[in-house]
């Protein structure tokens, strides 16, 4: 979740109320949002399984610039 607090733009969790950052605009918190909850998404999937190859060619897209 996205809260505004003093003029900054903080990434918390929704369920914990744990900081992952403040940007200074929405753009950049949504962002990091979108990061967050990929890796939580993966963050089950096991090595070398089906999403291994999934994860990586995610990964290098996201490095590329292509996921921007």
């Amino acid at each position: 979740m996205i809260k505004k607090i003093k003029g900054k733009y903080v990434v918390l969790s929704e369920t914990t109320g744990r900081k992952f950052g403040a940007y200074g605009t929405e753009k950049e918190a949504k962002k990091r949002l979108r990061q967050i909850e990929f890796f939580k998404h993966i963050k089950g999937k096991k090595a070398g399984g089906k999403g291994s190859k999934w994860f990586s060619s995610r990964l290098r897209k996201w490095r590329k610039g292509g996921d921007r």
